[in-house]
C-alpha cells in the first residue's frame, strides 16, 4: 500500500545565490549518481596527479551521455565503490548521500544533488579542466534522455541534463529524477527533482518538470533585477 508519489525539488539561481526547496525525504537516486561517480573519478585522478585513461574516458561518455549502466559500473569499481563513493561525496559537502553496494540504489535527497551542481557549474572545490569535463558530457546527453529540467531551458540557451528512472522490483513504482543546470526566464539555474511511488515512468516525468518549473519561478521572483 503506498500513500501515493512523493516528490521533492530544490533549485539555486546561480547569480544571485537566491534558493527553493519544497518536500522533504531521502531517495534513491538511481542514474543520476552518475554524476558523483564521475566527480569521483576525477578527483581521484587528479590526487593521483594522472589524467583519465583513453578507457576511462570512453566509459565517462557512455555513463554520462547515453546513461550507460555497464559504463558506470565499470567506473564505479574504479572509484572504489561504495566507501570511495561515500569518501569523495563527503569532500564535496555531500551530507544525506550514503552509497549503496548497488550503485543505483544510492540514496539522496534534492538539497545535496544541487550542492552537487553548484560544485560543477560554479567556480568551486572541483577544479577548472575537471568542471569543464563533466559539463561537457552534461550537454550532450542524447535526445530521449532530454526531458525534466532541459523542457525549462530559454530557446536558443544551452542546458546540462542528468536524469534516473527505475522500476522498483517490490512494487512496480517508479522512481524518476532530473537533475542539471538551466537558464530559464534569463537567469542559471541548478536544479534537481527526485522523486518516486509513480505508476509509469510517463506520470513521473510529467510531475517531475511541474515541480522543477515551480521550483525555477520561486528564486527568479525574490532576484533582484538589473
Amino acid at each position: 500500500m503506498t500513500d501515493g508519489p512523493r516528490v521533492s525539488a530544490a533549485a539555486l539561481d546561480l547569480a544571485s545565490g537566491e534558493t527553493y526547496a519544497s518536500g522533504e525525504g531521502v531517495f534513491v537516486t538511481a542514474s543520476v549518481v552518475k554524476v558523483d561517480i564521475l566527480t569521483a573519478l576525477l578527483s581521484a585522478a587528479r590526487d593521483a596527479g594522472r589524467d583519465l585513461t583513453a578507457a576511462e574516458r570512453a566509459h565517462a561518455e557512455a555513463m554520462i551521455v547515453r546513461s550507460d549502466n555497464d559504463a558506470a559500473t565499470a567506473l564505479w569499481r574504479v572509484v572504489g565503490r561504495a566507501p570511495g563513493l561515500d569518501a569523495a561525496n563527503a569532500r564535496l559537502g555531500l551530507t544525506r548521500t550514503v552509497a549503496d553496494a548497488r550503485w543505483g540504489l544510492t540514496r539522496t535527497t534534492a538539497v545535496d544533488r544541487v550542492t552537487l551542481l553548484r560544485r560543477i557549474f560554479t567556480p568551486d572545490s572541483v577544479a577548472g579542466n575537471a568542471r569543464a569535463y563533466v559539463r561537457e558530457l552534461m550537454e550532450r546527453v542524447v535526445p530521449e534522455q532530454a526531458w525534466g529540467v532541459p523542457t525549462l531551458a530559454d530557446p536558443g540557451t544551452r542546458w546540462a541534463v542528468k536524469n534516473g528512472w527505475l522500476p522498483r522490483d517490490a512494487t512496480g513504482l517508479w522512481v524518476v529524477n532530473s537533475t542539471g543546470c538551466v537558464t530559464a526566464g534569463g537567469r542559471v539555474h541548478a536544479v534537481a527533482v527526485l522523486s518516486d511511488g509513480h505508476a509509469s515512468m510517463a506520470d513521473g516525468v510529467a510531475r517531475v518538470e511541474e515541480a522543477a518549473r515551480k521550483a525555477v519561478e520561486v528564486p527568479a521572483r525574490r532576484a533582484p533585477r538589473r
